[in-house]
């Protein structure tokens, strides 16, 4: 079968068969986590950001080329999650914007489209390193330019690009000297050249690809029944909606809706602008949206029946009450990540105004960390993402949002407690983020968990379910007694500034466990003073907090 031109169709399938390869190998894809901890999320983090395109896809009313891939790319956007995620979303966001609005393409708008892409993901990210994903996208593009002249068949075409992009991530070990040591190659580069070889298979095969996997991923909910009063609810329709559009006068098109409701969010990507507005007139707000271009992805729910019975995932039914709704409109809001009863509760202390669910395993999305946004009405919004692999998502919340946000880079528990302590409201945001931020480099977070895999690190062998204990890249204990582990870890840790250790003990130990921790560390740190609190998290057993 040869093909010189993808029109539309061909293209949807074909981000559907790279949604369905992807889900199909994200744990094979977790595994390559570098380190054998229990968090490996890059595949679940791409599978979720492509399933996302896809229904942003499948919404389309009419098909071409260029519009199909500008809602993929809309709909990765919105749905990224984890730092491979929002890598993803920028490669497509890329992609899309090399084939403009094209009814079909061929090799070379193909070629450019990659480029493009390559180009934009590059961008995005502030220190790029070669061997992960960045590099294999590149590859990708810089060899489909230059075989897309000659050849002008669109199977071949992938065919050759795949082949030659699994060359370049076999080489990602060669390039990343901890890639090398762990045995394996980048993982987000093998999410890529999954979702390429799933798009190939679904062209060629010419087989219908079933969509039971874009929802295997949703929660089913629970419905708890609650006697609240809705009286107090103003306006009665929660509308969310999706603009195919370029109208760029944002504001405008915000001061317009105002008038017919509140908790309104206007924010504008690639070729879209997503709406989302409380309101009593929906009617009313949709025929205003009319006048700017097609409408998708609509969503209106009865707040007032809502509220009477109310809906949560399955995962929350304990955090329904870990989040306030609506806070009063003053001068800072605060947003942090949270998992775990315990870190919530402390959280909750230290005055943050909204918590989101996620962590390791479990980032938020993009559109997850703008509806907290929305939620939060504060002239100053400071986010805490509070894990490493959540910051990209946040920066990029904070870009479609038209609000005051500032993303401070706590990439652990611990520093985000810190960084709240150090907040004071009756600062300017300035000073405080000066402050928060001086407060992050004072204070050192050490892990106590599990290994899933075997691996070596360093010369040193790692066997599957291990204790190790473990601070940012490096693990520095390893035994098979939790305590013990524990005790060496710090030891390793601490130093002549250090004269504080805070111990938030997770799921599966009792506080006696830590309380016995906590006795011994005094006796060996006689003049450290030493916190016990429980923290609820998973995985890992000991999170600590040393200053």
């Amino acid at each position: 079968m040869k093909v010189k031109n993808v029109d539309g169709v061909m293209l949807k399938k074909a981000f559907i068969g790279a949604a369905q390869y992807l889900d199909a190998n994200k744990e094979e894809i977790n595994a390559l986590n570098v380190f054998p901890v229990p968090d490996g999320d890059t595949g679940t983090n791409m599978s979720l950001t492509m399933k996302s395109a896809v229904k942003q896809i499948l919404n389309l009313n009419e098909y071409n080329a260029g519009k199909v891939a500008m809602a993929a790319s809309n709909g990765s956007l919105m749905g990224a999650r984890g730092n491979s995620g929002v890598i993803l979303s920028q490669l497509l966001r890329g992609f899309a914007n090399g084939l403009e609005d094209k009814e079909n393409i061929d090799t070379v708008d193909l070629a450019n489209a990659l480029k493009l892409a390559s180009d934009t993901a590059y961008k995005a990210v502030m220190k790029p390193t070669e061997g992960t994903i960045l590099t294999v996208a590149r590859g990708c593009a810089e060899y489909a330019l230059k075989i897309a002249s000659e050849e002008d068949d669109v199977i071949n075409f992938l065919y050759k690009i795949i082949e030659y992009g699994n060359y370049v991530l076999n080489k990602t070990p060669e390039m990343l000297p901890v890639l090398k040591q762990a045995g394996v190659v980048d993982a987000g580069g093998k999410g890529l050249m999954c979702a390429l070889t799933g798009a190939y298979n679904a062209i060629t095969t010419g087989e219908e690809i079933e969509l039971e996997f874009i929802e295997s991923s949703i929660k089913r909910p629970v419905h708890i029944s609650r006697d609240i009063e809705t009286a107090d609810i103003k306006y009665g329709y929660c509308t969310e909606f999706i603009i195919n559009t370029y109208y760029k006068d944002y504001e405008q098109f915000r001061e317009e809706l105002a008038k017919f409701g509140d908790s309104l969010l206007v924010v504008g990507g690639e070729g879209f602008i997503k709406v989302h507005i409380h309101t009593n007139n929906p009617g009313m707000v949709l025929e205003k949206a009319l006048e700017l271009g097609e409408l998708n992805d609509i969503k209106i729910d009865n707040m007032r029946y809502q509220h009477s019975h109310l809906i949560v995932d399955e995962e929350q039914v304990n955090q329904v009450d870990s989040k306030k709704t609506k806070v009063a409109n003053k001068k800072y809001g605060i947003i942090a990540v949270s998992v775990g009863e315990g870190i919530n509760a402390v959280f909750k202390d230290l005055n943050v105004d909204y918590i989101i669910p996620g962590g390791q395993t479990m980032n938020p999305s993009t559109e997850d960390l703008l509806k907290a946004i929305e939620e939060v009405e504060a002239e100053n919004i400071i986010i805490l993402p509070n894990n490493g692999n959540i910051i990209l998502a946040a920066e990029q919340a904070k870009d479609l949002s038209n609000k005051n946000v500032y993303v401070l880079p706590t990439k652990s528990i611990p520093e985000g407690v810190s960084a709240l302590i150090a907040f004071n409201p009756e600062t300017d945001i300035d000073r405080n983020l000066k402050n928060m931020k001086e407060a992050i480099s004072y204070v050192k977070t050490a892990q106590v968990t599990y290994a899933v895999r075997d691996t070596e690190i360093n010369g040193v062998e790692i066997k599957k379910d291990d204790i190790i204990g473990i601070t940012g890249d490096e693990i520095l204990a390893i035994g098979n007694d939790v305590e013990e582990v524990a005790l060496e870890l710090l030891e390793k840790m601490v130093d002549d500034e250090s004269s504080l250790i805070t111990i938030f003990y997770g799921n599966g130990l009792e506080e006696e466990d830590a309380l016995k921790l906590s006795t011994k560390l005094e006796k060996k740190f006689e003049d450290f003073d030493i916190e016990v609190l429980f923290g609820g998290q998973p995985l890992y057993y000991y999170i600590f907090s040393i200053e």
